[in-house]
């Protein structure tokens, strides 16, 4: 059973572990005594020995107050002032007797809740106090935090910023941490910090956002710590984002600023905040962009700063506020009576990354369409993980048709030019095909990838998600005309909250000012994502190994015929997506390689090394950008559930491992029979090892059927066969 509403968020709010502990021990003696009214006596000294008990067997405990060091040296009298603070919080539900010395449930509830309620809360206090104490017992505080960037920031700014430790601190470290307290538990928040990207950042920052008003510190209103210039001090700021409203000119958007200032502190209490224009991080420029579009702020001295329960508390204040600003302004927009309302405007739905994958399959399904459902998470794991991905298959499997209906599905359509279908002509010999040419008058004719990232790199347009279909992209040889666009994928790196290339096009390379303008400089935005379908016979040309380190090649070779359209009447129903649902987290492994990762990376880097030392022999193996990528497909699907740990990796050893190996000779034959080892987890006889392969192949569904890889197990079986029946074998011929 569920707890009653009044029961259910007791705990939500906590800097301690008073509450729990009293609820426990008032439960005692509850139980002790069959009575709904206690003696207040009895359940502070249970309060006290509860605590007395987890400090005698060493666990986690928050510290007595009034300066004492043990809870062994607290009295009953000191417990009487210590009390008090969680029954004050807990008056909706309690009632205390001061004349007759008694507490207890408030009876018009007690007389309420079966006797199963009591049960239950008492559960449920144990696990929100042991969840407590895990968080207490990690080394994360936010003061800590803020203390770290204070005073070892100005010494690290000497040091490259490439690797820095502190720099991953801030950037990794404090958002998972503050991600841990439980008014920041929320899916709708998310947590990011910078200390700038190539150089360090004049004044470093620590954001807090709902997703459904802003994912990016350029626009909207968000909570963030903002550390001056000389690192003497760091202030907690209800702020606006600068620089959108900059692009028309400053005056204006101090105006803008100004009036949304007054417009939100009229809106919610901001209590315990100073709301004036009195933060001063640095001279003019950027730290004056700052003083006029704050709302409100706490202001933290370097050589002062609070405790931890202070600043825990001024921030959970601070959120509260925040989260009553966002009901308001979302509130507002529902009740727009405007039917004519830009879809693209309206508050992106709040799903997890399961929920709207099962949304993109439903609307698949409601389109006519069958794909089965792995297939949809292995693409939008693919994509997460790089923005470049090949699907290969026979021709008629709906390749071009899962890019289009995925894309549908989170609102991206050739209507409103976030999907675009570009077929591939067998003469494309050169990247002008695709990026553009300088005609016989130097004016530059842009290709049709050219006027998408365009299209993508417009301010409005940034957060929201851009397909590109490349069709039968292998018509022509993929190292010629797309051989640009693979090199400069390779230079992404962070630029504040993006993630930003190379220039794609110099405006060096462009003759006149008017293409200088509208094409210099275009680079290959992070809301951009490329997708090649494929097919491998006669007519097309084989991949290279750059074309196949850079990408995940998903293979359509599962082919149902008796699949039949749904008949359901249900209309098709789009939920737009941010471009944070398919945006990378990482880019490097450094940037991953931290806390709860840790053994995921180890693992998965462990298992190869032992498939790099079979592919060296036939020169197949591979690098640290394929080891990398992995790496971050089973981060990203372990962080939201979708597969099993060993499918996943099973589709990348199928998608990024197997496509290298091709050949004749018995070296190739030596390597399958390698892997296949690893594929069905259990060690071939030297006669399985040495003599052809058909006893594997000749039944390959009894060969699989309790493979650890499965979907590898059955492509090296085929691989096999070719070997054996053709004295040549690749990934290609199956």
């Amino acid at each position: 059973m569920s707890l009653p509403a009044e029961l259910s968020g007791i705990f939500t709010h906590k800097q301690k572990s008073y509450k729990m502990v009293l609820i426990i021990a008032l439960l005692q003696e509850m139980s002790q005594t069959s009575q709904r009214e206690v003696s207040l006596e009895n359940v502070k000294a249970r309060f006290l020995a509860f605590l007395q008990e987890r400090e005698k067997r060493r666990e986690p405990v928050d510290s007595p107050a009034n300066n004492t060091p043990k809870w062994a040296d607290v009295t009953i009298s000191l417990i009487t002032q210590i009390i008090y603070s969680p029954i004050s919080a807990l008056n909706s539900i309690l009632d205390v007797n001061p004349q007759q010395q008694t507490i207890g449930f408030k009876e018009r509830l007690y007389n309420i809740w079966h006797q199963d309620v009591l049960i239950e809360l008492h559960d449920h206090a144990v696990q929100e106090l042991e969840q407590f104490y895990q968080r207490q017992t990690s080394e994360f505080t936010i003061r800590s935090a803020l203390l770290n960037v204070l005073t070892k920031y100005p010494e690290a700014k000497r040091e490259p910023l490439k690797n820095n430790s502190l720099g991953a601190y801030v950037r990794q470290q404090i958002p998972t941490g503050i991600k841990e307290y439980p008014f920041i538990n929320d899916p709708n928040l998310r947590v990011q910090a910078s200390v700038g990207m190539g150089t360090w950042a004049t004044i470093p920052w620590i954001a807090i956002m709902d997703r459904r008003l802003t994912e990016t510190t350029q626009k909207g209103e968000y909570i963030v710590y903002l550390f001056s210039e000389d690192m003497s001090a760091v202030y907690l700021t209800l702020m606006q984002g600068v620089t959108e409203p900059n692009k028309n000119g400053k005056n204006e958007a101090y105006i803008y600023f100004r009036n949304k200032v007054q417009e939100i502190r009229s809106m919610i209490p901001l209590e315990g905040l100073q709301k004036d224009e009195e933060i001063h991080l640095t001279s003019g420029g950027l730290g004056r962009d700052y003083q006029v579009s704050t709302v409100a702020y706490y202001k933290y001295d370097r050589d002062n700063l609070p405790p931890e329960e202070q600043l825990s508390a001024d921030l959970e204040n601070l959120v509260d506020n925040y989260k009553q600003y966002v009901r308001m302004v979302l509130q507002s927009e529902d009740g727009q009576e405007n039917s004519t309302v830009d879809e693209a405007q309206l508050p992106v739905p709040n799903l997890s990354t399961s929920e709207r994958l099962t949304a993109i399959k439903d609307y698949i399904r409601q389109r006519g369409f069958s794909f089965p459902d792995r297939l949809v998470d292995n693409f939008y794991l693919s994509l997460k993980t790089k923005p470049f991905v090949i699907l290969a298959g026979v021709s008629g499997t709906g390749k071009t048709k899962l890019v289009q209906l995925f894309a549908e599905a989170i609102g991206a359509t050739s209507e409103n030019g976030q999907y675009t279908l570009i077929p591939v002509r067998p003469d494309w010999s050169d990247p002008s095909d695709l990026i553009g040419y300088k005609d016989l008058s130097d004016r530059f004719r842009p290709g049709p990838l050219t006027d998408v990232l365009l299209k993508a790199s417009e301010p409005a347009n940034r957060d929201k998600p851009f397909f590109v279909c490349l069709d039968e992209m292998n018509l022509a040889r993929v190292e010629h005309y797309f051989s640009d666009i693979l090199s400069i994928l390779e230079t992404q790196k962070r630029k504040e909250d993006r993630i930003v290339t190379d220039e794609l096009i110099r405006s060096s390379a462009l003759a006149n000012e008017e293409d200088r303008s509208k094409y210099g400089g275009l680079h290959i935005p992070d809301n951009v994502y490329l997708i090649g379908t494929v097919n491998m016979d006669e007519t097309t040309h084989p991949f290279s190994k750059k074309v196949l380190d850079r990408a995940n090649t998903i293979e359509f070779n599962e082919i149902k015929l008796d699949e039949y359209p749904s008949l359901s009447a249900n209309e098709a129903t789009v939920y737009p997506a941010a471009n944070a649902f398919l945006r990378a987290d990482y880019l490097q492994l450094v940037d991953a390689y931290q806390g709860a990762t840790i053994p995921t990376v180890e693992n998965i880097t462990n298992e190869l090394v032992r498939i790099n030392g079979i592919l060296e022999s036939i020169h197949s193996h591979v690098g640290f950008r394929i080891r990398d990528a992995i790496c971050f497909y089973l981060i990203y699907n372990e962080q939201a559930s979708l597969l099993a740990n060993n499918e996943a990796f099973d589709f990348q050893l199928l998608q990024k491992i197997l496509p290298r190996i091709q050949g004749s000779n018995r070296s190739v034959k030596r390597v399958l029979l390698q892997l296949l080892e690893i594929a069905l987890d259990k060690k071939l006889s030297k006669g399985e090892l040495e003599d052809d392969a058909s006893e594997f192949w000749s039944n390959v569904a009894k060969t699989v059927e309790s493979a650890k890889y499965r979907h590898s197990a059955q492509k090296i079986v085929y691989m096999l066969r070719r070997l054996d029946e053709d004295g040549f074998t690749s990934y290609w011929l199956s």
